[in-house]
């Protein structure tokens, strides 16, 4: 698993990933402000955004986090300081 994963948005910037969200669509935030969330898919060399809500974003990354910790425990604590760099 690699360690950090940013995205270029055309109106946003920078974006960076936060957590995998749900049917295979990432969570990322703006770099900057991280005030804003998108829920990202990547379609065949096609990414689309779709703005969420803070608490949507916060929801899917706590369910990521009790994933991580019973099938990857490896990954959990990157997964954890990310989420507490984000949301805490």
């Amino acid at each position: 698993m690699s360690s950090e994963s940013y995205l270029n948005h055309p109106t946003f910037g920078m974006l960076y990933q936060v957590s995998p969200g749900n049917e295979g669509k990432y969570i990322y935030a703006t770099l900057y402000a991280q005030k804003m969330f998108f829920l990202v898919e990547n379609k065949e060399r096609e990414f689309s955004f779709e703005v969420i809500r803070y608490l949507d974003a916060r929801n899917q990354s706590e369910l990521n986090l009790q994933r991580s910790r019973k099938k990857t425990p490896e990954d959990y604590q990157k997964w954890e300081n990310l989420f507490k760099q984000t949301f805490l």
